[in-house]
C-alpha cells in the first residue's frame, strides 16, 4: 500500500482491456467511480468534489468520450495543477487478446463502425502519448479478472473496511432458507432448548440457553472442526477474489441453537470485518 492514498484516480487505456473490472475492484478498495465520465465536466467536478476530507473518486475516461479523446493531453495537464496527487492508471493487452475479448462480447470497437482489428490500432496509435503520461500501466494480457483486482487492492485499498466481509447468520429452516447465503450449517442435531420449559421462552443469546447448546460433547466436536474449517475458507475466497461470504447457521426456529453456535463463532474467529445478524430472533 503506498504511503499517501491519491484523492482522484483517472483510470484509460486500450477498449477491452478491463476497465469494468478494474472499476469495480477501485470501489472495493473505497473510491466513488464513475464510468464514461465526460471531460467537459472536470472543472466543476473539480471544484465541488475533490476536497480534502471527501470520499476518493476514480472516474474512467476513454475513446467514448470525444472531448477527452481528442484533447487528454491538455485535459491530463490541466487535472494535475488542480489536484496534484492524481494518479493517471492506463490498461493495455494485446492486440489479439482485445481482438478474441471483443469476439466473445459480439461488440463493435468504439473507435471502428466494422473491423475490431482496424478500431484496436487505431486507438492504440491515438493512446501512445496517453500512454506515456500514465503513472501506472498495467497490462492485463494474461491476468483474469480476480488477478487484476487483486493488483489494483494491493496498490489502494486503505485500512478501512476492505477486503472479504463475512456476514455470520442465523436463521430458521421453517422460515425458509437465507437465499444470500454461500455456505448453511445445520446444528438441528445439537441438544433443543425448546423442550426445557425454563429455556423455552429464552433466545441463544442468554447464557443458560448458550450452555445448555454448547456444553455437550456433538457441540464442542463440532465446533472444533467448524472453527478451523471457516478458518481455512475465509482467505481461501479472499484470495479468489470473494468480497462477501455469508456462513449462515440453522436450527428449526432460530431462536437457540443456531443462536447460539452464531454467538460463539462471533467471539472466537479472528476475523476483523465480520458482523453477525439473527434473522428469525423475534419470530415465533
Amino acid at each position: 500500500m503506498p504511503e499517501t492514498s491519491p484523492q482522484l484516480i483517472l483510470l484509460t487505456g486500450l477498449s477491452g482491456a478491463g476497465k469494468s473490472t478494474a472499476s469495480h475492484a477501485l470501489e472495493d478498495a473505497g473510491f466513488f467511480c464513475i464510468d464514461n465520465f465526460p471531460a467537459l465536466l472536470l472543472p466543476d467536478l473539480v471544484s465541488k468534489i475533490i476536497q480534502p476530507g471527501k470520499r476518493r473518486l476514480a472516474l474512467v475516461m476513454d475513446t467514448r468520450d470525444d472531448e477527452f479523446y481528442n484533447n487528454y493531453l491538455r485535459v491530463i495537464s490541466e487535472l494535475r495543477e488542480t489536484v496534484p496527487d492524481l494518479r493517471v492508471i492506463y490498461l493495455e493487452a494485446a492486440a489479439d487478446i482485445l481482438l478474441r475479448r471483443f469476439s466473445a462480447m459480439r461488440r463493435l470497437h468504439p473507435t471502428a463502425s466494422e473491423s475490431v482489428r482496424d478500431g484496436i490500432v487505431l486507438e492504440k496509435r491515438r493512446f501512445t502519448a496517453l500512454r506515456e503520461l500514465a503513472d501506472i500501466i498495467i497490462d492485463t494480457s494474461s491476468l483474469t479478472p480476480h488477478q487484476l483486482r487483486a493488483v489494483l487492492l494491493k496498490e489502494y485499498e486503505t485500512a478501512q473496511e476492505t477486503g472479504l466481509k463475512v456476514d455470520l447468520l442465523s436463521f430458521g429452516f421453517k422460515h425458509g432458507l437465507p437465499p444470500e447465503a454461500d455456505l448453511v450449517f445445520d446444528v438441528r442435531f445439537l441438544a433443543n432448548p425448546y423442550f426445557v420449559p425454563e429455556l423455552k421462552e429464552m433466545s441463544g443469546q442468554e447464557q443458560p440457553v448458550a450452555d445448555y447448546v454448547l456444553q455437550t460433547p456433538e457441540a464442542d466436536e463440532f465446533l472444533t472442526r467448524l472453527l478451523p474449517l471457516v478458518d481455512f475458507l475465509v482467505p481461501s475466497y479472499a484470495r479468489e477474489g470473494k468480497t462477501y461470504l455469508t456462513i449462515a447457521i440453522g436450527c428449526t426456529g432460530g431462536r437457540h441453537r443456531s443462536v447460539a453456535v452464531a454467538e460463539y463463532l462471533a467471539h472466537h474467529l479472528d476475523i476483523r470485518t465480520l458482523t453477525i445478524r439473527h434473522r428469525d430472533l423475534l419470530k415465533r
